[in-house]
Parts: structure tokens; C-alpha cells; sequence
């Protein structure tokens, strides 16, 4: 029935008899459709990452028995995608009677336009088709939404202007839901309805049809719902009244990615970077497991509301402006090219800051500190992946493997790092630690990525508080803790002279 030839030869109702047609429902139709992509083994969710094992086998299996769905989850959860991504089980095109409101199948109509147009010309009413991108239907659920504007309502002004009595049913005026008849209807942030609204939805979903007014009008329609809403909104702004929730056939709980490698897929897949920045701008691997590091911190941070949650859109805007900040130093300093830096990611705090909910303490801490912690325990984690925990050396251990660069600061000296500064002096600064590159070059990292690996030593060692780090102007300045102090200075150690040799 989706083939061209046939597409372009049935236009009447008896044409369409011919073929063989018989009418199915949508939860029908979308059943097979499934199986047929499990038996062909089809990606039915392309672009989604990290559910392969939890929320897609339970919609395929919802989908499969035929149910309406309420997906559940905090906000970044892809829960919209997945609804959207559902229209791929509809077949191609299905046949609707000509100038249909409701998309009446031309062998089961339920319109009083499409009953009478058929009536009129029997075999002959004109038949037209209707694309799956067509038949998806989203609405945004708000207070403000009317039961007028999910069912539907008496206009007067058709009444007036086709002579009719209020007592006609064609003076209706459909609302979305009868609007949506054949169709995938998605209805996101459902707790926002107001209660009486979601009363609207009994009938709909228990019985299969729906009544308008007064009307004995009754409307036998054929829709798969999909709802979305967040956890959250059952205590601060709504709830789905139980009876609703009990006429909605499966509740699939959505989740965050569980490992950086998920993220990072989800992140690069969604960002928008310009070809001319990804040219220019190279970001090495430990720097994106940097970005979603600080997303894992926030969802742990005690200061981050919980139940808010975090989303995938911080990685996402935080990738963007890891780009930007690299692109605009590189600008800046008359440079073709560049390697985005880890001093590069407090030009992405802008991101974080409108992407996390703070609780009371993250409040009187201030959303630009609660940033910078993010950034630190971020840091702190990769640091462990790739380094020796410098608070855990064993005591007697023979030499310690910090024990060169420690010595080095301890002599007063000190490293600063400028935000915009040149690619080679931005080396040369990292260069004069005495024993960082060496220390580096040992753990057999990427020889592309050595300076950014030097760069989270420096970091790293100031998150253990081994180095002393500060912010001043645009620049981070490394230095040993008791350096001001002339404590630490080794002039006159011979044994500190002999390891900074």
C-alpha cells in the first residue's frame, strides 16, 4: 500500500476496495511494524545511547502489548526523543477520506463529513494520503490548557455561518485530541495539567472515545498516547491523579548515562560545533571525559538539587563552549590552530551555572564557587585514572613519584597559566616545572596529548592539596603552600639541591 505506483492510482474509495485494503488500528499497526523491524534486526532508536539494556526493550515491549505509555524521568532524559522516534513504527502513508478533520479511514469513518461524503458519492469519494510525519501530534501540557482545547468545543461562529441549530454536531469544533484520530499523541510535562483536565483523558484511554459538550455525539477514536513527566513535579508543581495513571498501561523510567564512554556518544552526537571549529580546534580525548566528569559531579554534589536532576543539555552546552573559548583564544592570539587546554573549561562555568538547581548551601555558596567545585572533583576523578593518588603513598615508600616536582615549587618557584596566552608560551610556562614533562612521559600517554596531561598534574596536585592554586585576573598561578612564607625554600637542603638535579 506505500509503493508510488499505487500511491499515485488510488484516489476513490473503491479504488482503494480493490486493493485489498482492510483497516487496522494504530496499536495494530505500529505492533507489526515493530516486529517486523526486531525480525530484520533494525535500529528502531537511532541516535539514542545508553538504554539499550533498560528503557528500549521495556517501550518495545509496551509497543508489542499494545499499550499507551508515560515515560518517567528527570529532565535531559531524551524522553521527548523517544516519543518522537516512535512515529518510525507507522506505515509510510495511510489513506484518509478527502478534506477529513479527523482523518477518517476511508473504510471506517466516524466524522459526519466523511459519512455523508461517502454516503453522497459512494465509490467515487476522493481518497488522499497521509504521510507518518503527519500523524505525530505534541503538546505541551501548562495550566492554562482548556478542556477546549484537548476535546473540543461548539463554535458559534460556524454555526452561524452554515445556518445551523447548536443542536447539529458539525458546529463542533474538534479539539486536539479528536484532531489526532490514526495518530501518535504526545503530551509532555502531563502533571501540569490541571486535575480536571486529566479527567478529560478517562474516556479516551479506557473506552476509546470521546464526548464533546452535550453532545450524544460519540466518538469511537483511535490514538496511542505518550506521556512524559518528571518525578520532581509529583510534589512541586503536580501530580497525574491516580485514575489517569491507572488507565496508562506502562510507566517506563528513564535515566541519566551511567559511564563517561555513553556520555561523550550522546554529547559529541548532540553538540553543534561549526566544520571550521572542529578544523581548527583539536580537543584531546582526556578533555571531553573531563566534561562529562563535571556532569557525574554535579548529580553527586551535595550542593545540586537531587530531584531536579541533571541534564545531558550541560555536557552539550559545555562541549559548545570548550569550542568557543579555544577558538576565541586562538583568534585572539593571531593563531591557525589550536589544542583546547583544561584552563580552557572555566570559559564553560556560563554552561554550568543555568543547567544545575542548587540547593540552600549551594545558594550562600554562590553558583560561580559551586562551578568551580564541580570543575575540581572533576579534575580530581580523572587525575585518579591516569596518575598515583598523591594523598595514599605508602609511608617508606623509597622515593615518592611527585617527589622532583614537589621539590621544585618547595624552592619558591612558581607556574602561572594565562587564560589567553600563546600556545608556546602556555608550553614554556608548564616547561619550567622541573620533572612534570618526565613524570608525564612515564605513564606512556599520547605523545599529542603530553601538555594537556602536564597541565592536569598541575591541577590534579592542587586538588590534594599538594600545590597551592589561586585565581588572579586571568591567570592560574601554581605554587608551593609555603612558599610565601620562605618555609619551604631548599636553598640550603643539599638533599633537595641533589633531587632537583
Amino acid at each position: 500500500m506505500t509503493t508510488k505506483s499505487i500511491l499515485t492510482n488510488v484516489r476513490t474509495l473503491g479504488a482503494l476496495k480493490a486493493t485489498g485494503y482492510r483497516p487496522r488500528s494504530i496499536k495494530d499497526e505500529m505492533r507489526q511494524n515493530l516486529l517486523d523491524k526486531i525480525r530484520r534486526r533494525e535500529n528502531v532508536f537511532p541516535g539514542i545511547y545508553g538504554f539499550d539494556d533498560t528503557v528500549l526493550p521495556d517501550i518495545e515491549r509496551a509497543v508489542l502489548s499494545r499499550h499507551n505509555l508515560l515515560l518517567l524521568g528527570l529532565r535531559g532524559q531524551a524522553k521527548t526523543r523517544l516519543a518522537r522516534l516512535l512515529v518510525n513504527l507507522l506505515d509510510e502513508y495511510i489513506p484518509i477520506v478527502a478534506g477529513s478533520e479527523l482523518n477518517d479511514d476511508p473504510m471506517a469513518p466516524i466524522s459526519r463529513h466523511a459519512r455523508d461524503l461517502i454516503a453522497e458519492r459512494g465509490d467515487e469519494t476522493p481518497i488522499e494520503w497521509l504521510h507518518r510525519d503527519e500523524r505525530y501530534v505534541e503538546k505541551l501540557a501548562t495550566p492554562d490548557v482548556s478542556i477546549a482545547d484537548l476535546v473540543g468545543d461548539v463554535d458559534p461562529i460556524k454555526a452561524a455561518n452554515l445556518r445551523l441549530p447548536y443542536s447539529d454536531e458539525r458546529v463542533i469544533h474538534f479539539g486536539l485530541i479528536p484532531r489526532a484520530h490514526r495518530c501518535l499523541f504526545v503530551i509532555n510535562e502531563l502533571p501540569d495539567l490541571q486535575p480536571r483536565i486529566q479527567v478529560a483523558l478517562f474516556n479516551v484511554l479506557q473506552e476509546g472515545d470521546m464526548q464533546i459538550r452535550g453532545f450524544k455525539l460519540r466518538l469511537p477514536l483511535d490514538i496511542t498516547f505518550v506521556f512524559t513527566a518528571n518525578p520532581e513535579d509529583y510534589t512541586n508543581r503536580g501530580s497525574i491523579i491516580t485514575p489517569l495513571k491507572d488507565r496508562i498501561e506502562s510507566q517506563i523510567t528513564t535515566h541519566y548515562p551511567t559511564s563517561i564512554e555513553i556520555g561523550r556518544r550522546i554529547t559529541e552526537q548532540e553538540a553543534r560545533i561549526d566544520p571550521a571549529q572542529r578544523e581548527a580546534v583539536r580537543v584531546p580525548d582526556l578533555l571531553k571525559d573531563l566534561i562529562e566528569e563535571i556532569a557525574f559531579a554535579a548529580r553527586d554534589s551535595e550542593y545540586v538539587d537531587k530531584s531536579s536532576g541533571v541534564s545531558a543539555r550541560l555536557t552539550i552546552a559545555a562541549y559548545e563552549n570548550l569550542y568557543s573559548t579555544a577558538e576565541r583564544r586562538m583568534l585572539l592570539n593571531g593563531e591557525s590552530a589550536t589544542t583546547a587546554r583544561i584552563t580552557d573549561l572555566w570559559g564553560v562555568i556560563p554552561a554550568i551555572i543555568g543547567k544545575v538547581e542548587m540547593v540552600y548551601e549551594g545558594e550562600q555558596e554562590g553558583p560561580h564557587s559551586v562551578a568551580l567545585r564541580l570543575i575540581g572533583q572533576a579534575v580530581k576523578k580523572t587525575f585518579l585514572k591516569y596518575f598515583p593518588n598523591p594523598a595514599k603513598l605508602r609511608r617508606g615508600q623509597e622515593k615518592d613519584p611527585y617527589g622532583v616536582i614537589k621539590a621544585w615549587f618547595s624552592g619558591g618557584n612558581v607556574v602561572d597559566l594565562l587564560h589567553d596566552q600563546k600556545d608556546r608560551e602556555f608550553l614554556q610556562n608548564l616547561e619550567q616545572a622541573a620533572g612534570l614533562r618526565k613524570f608525564v612521559e612515564s605513564h606512556k600517554v599520547p605523545a599529542a596529548d603530553i601538555p594537556v596531561f602536564m597541565e592536569l598534574v598541575l591541577h590534579g596536585l592542587a586538588e590534594f592539596e599538594v600545590l597551592n592554586k589561586e585565581f588572579i585576573l586571568n591567570r592560574w598561578t601554581f605554587k608551593d603552600f609555603l612558599a610565601d612564607s620562605g618555609l619551604g625554600n631548599t636553598d640550603d637542603d643539599p638533599d633537595m639541591r641533589d633531587l632537583l638535579r
